[in-house]
């Protein structure tokens, strides 16, 4: 199997300049490149830049996938809207990190798995993780927790050690954060349990008044530098910065009694327990089913039997000349008919079938490949 790689960027809060599109052209000559991402793959080749650095500079968010196991996820944010020092509190290990670099603050998220990927595909997945990096922008906090569960999956963290502060909504994960989830292959029995300790998410219902009176509220000083950058900067980063500004205190915070109050040894115990209960279930639902199969098939052979009723000389016939072509497809068909005259005796009681059957079986003896049919269906 050839190698595969995939790597994407994305920026967000602005456009790429020409200038900084040149820049990147230096580093493929076959990657699609546009003002607002950086895509590429690699089969036998590998990638000349440097993904860290970039982020730092041109993206906001990143994506990398290879066959071998390796994923990768990074978002970039401006500092004052994610305070790195509140960041590190869930994300500072392998698994999850955090760095600080010109003003932005950078998540790194890394899931390895030894076993690879059979069929990995790169394309669409960070489209459709974005809005996880939305929800920090606006102080939801989900997605750090996530890389902290990243962590503890990943045996990173002593069992004694306690949880950080309970985001709420953890039970209701949006589809961008399971897509997180599920990129990272955070074991969903660990999101439950975690979950467990979650307040419910109250999404924030802004007023009109409401952002009057935060814009109101604001220093003089810093509405002016707010609407300095927002005319002078070609980007939409400030107004990201503001609507998150005024958003993210409106995000409910978790109840103190949800706070930091479980070790990473009870989390995993507790997944372990809801994983068995999960698997107990569904084996129940699939002897469910399973029985509701059988009991279908069951009534349709009964009705195909009744069907056939008064019809066993003729189906006699038809198992001779079938069998006379000699051609295996007509035995697979002489057989079947077979097994309902076999079924049909059993219903009616009837003793000729076993008598009829060995005679049979005299008869068409130097048939090999008849024979075998009529051994494997039990006749």
């Amino acid at each position: 199997m050839s190698e595969y790689q995939y790597y994407e960027f994305q920026a967000i809060d602005r456009a790429l300049t020409a200038k900084e599109m040149e820049e990147l052209r230096r580093h493929s000559a076959r990657a699609r490149i546009t003002p607002t991402c950086f895509t590429n793959h690699y089969e036998w080749g590998s990638f000349k830049g440097d993904e860290d650095a970039w982020m730092e500079r041109y993206f906001d968010a990143f994506l990398y996938l290879a066959n071998w196991g390796t994923r990768i996820l990074q978002f970039r944010l401006p500092a004052e809207v994610l305070d790195p020092v509140k960041a590190g509190a869930y994300c500072f290990g392998e698994g999850a990190s955090v760095r600080k670099k010109g003003g932005k603050t950078i998540l790194r998220f890394v899931s390895e798995d030894d076993q690879g990927d059979d069929d990995p595909e790169g394309a669409g997945h960070l489209a459709s993780l974005i809005g996880a990096r939305d929800g920090l922008m606006k102080g939801d906090l989900r997605a750090l927790y996530l890389g902290w569960l990243l962590m503890v999956q990943g045996e990173e963290l002593d069992e004694g050690e306690v949880e950080p502060p309970v985001p709420p909504g953890l039970a209701g994960l949006s589809g961008a954060l399971e897509g997180m989830a599920s990129f990272l292959r955070i074991d969903p029995d660990l999101i439950a349990a975690a979950a467990a300790g979650s307040a419910p998410l109250q999404a924030p219902d802004l007023e009109r008044k409401q952002v009057r009176a935060w814009i109101q509220g604001m220093p003089a000083e810093e509405k002016d530098r707010l609407l300095t950058d927002l005319l002078l900067k070609p980007d939409l980063g400030p107004i990201f910065t503001l609507q998150a500004c005024v958003t993210r205190g409106n995000v409910p915070e978790a109840p103190p009694g949800l706070r930091g109050t479980r070790t990473v040894a009870e989390l995993q115990a507790l997944a372990q327990a809801r994983g068995a209960d999960r698997r107990r279930l569904e084996q129940e639902e699939r002897s469910r089913k399973l029985r509701i199969r059988e009991q279908e098939a069951a009534i349709a052979r009964e009705a195909h039997l009744d069907r056939l009723k008064g019809q066993e000389h003729g189906l006699w016939g038809q198992v001779e000349a079938l069998s006379a072509t000699k051609v295996p497809r007509n035995y697979d068909r002489a057989v079947a008919l077979l097994v309902d005259l076999r079924d049909m005796g059993f219903r009616s009681r009837a003793g000729d079938f076993a008598s009829r059957l060995e005679a049979f079986r005299t008869r068409h003896a130097q048939q090999p490949s008849l024979t075998r049919r009529l051994d494997k269906a039990g006749l």
